[in-house]
């Protein structure tokens, strides 16, 4: 599996159960999400947008994907929702590892870019190096219906996060691309 396959086996509506562990705190809080991921073709403005802005040629995008999000933590009442666009920039050395693109980062509300691996059991894993912190996912399908993820969050001073979700597809089963799609451009 490609980055890009790995994105069209994502698209959808999916409803996620997390559970995180404030390591310094000692502490575990429970949230959810429904998490909408939307593939977006190489001429999407949002994907030669993001191309640009970090000065990377368009022509090297395949596409790319906007997330969506919207959630409850249950420690607190607030609404956690927005949206980031992700565009992956292969290696052309090692074609299953690259940049990460994105508008707004997982840890910091900023643009940043990060490294993807889509290793050999078919998990994507993402890393995410901030000013101050450091982030690491790891994604992949139990099912072509369950999806599932964990992640640490390192602080630079020691405080640290580790989460575990489940993310169901809402909606039944996705459609594989047909063949053609998945191999037009990487």
């Amino acid at each position: 599996m490609n980055i890009q396959e790995f994105f069209q086996l994502s698209a959808g509506k999916w409803f996620s159960q997390r559970t995180s562990h404030h390591l310094a705190f000692k502490q575990a809080e429970n949230g959810k999400s429904d998490i909408k991921i939307e593939v977006l073709p190489p001429d999407n403005p949002e994907v030669i947008k993001l191309c640009e802005m970090y000065e990377v040629d368009p022509a090297l995008a395949w596409g790319g994907a906007r997330v969506t999000w919207d959630g409850t933590m249950a420690w607190d009442e607030t609404k956690h929702e927005g949206s980031t666009v992700l565009v992956p920039i292969a290696d052309p050395e090692k074609p299953n590892e690259g940049k990460l693109l994105r508008d707004m980062g997982y840890a910091e509300k900023a643009p940043v870019a990060g490294r993807y691996i889509v290793s050999d059991d078919e998990a994507l894993t993402l890393i995410t190096e901030y000013e101050s912190m450091y982030s690491e996912e790891r994604l992949w399908f139990a099912s072509p219906n369950l999806r599932l993820r964990t992640s640490i969050l390192k602080r630079f001073g020691g405080f640290s996060m580790a989460s575990f979700c489940s993310e169901i597809r809402m909606g039944g089963t996705q459609t594989p691309a047909p063949a053609a799609d998945a191999t037009a451009k990487v």
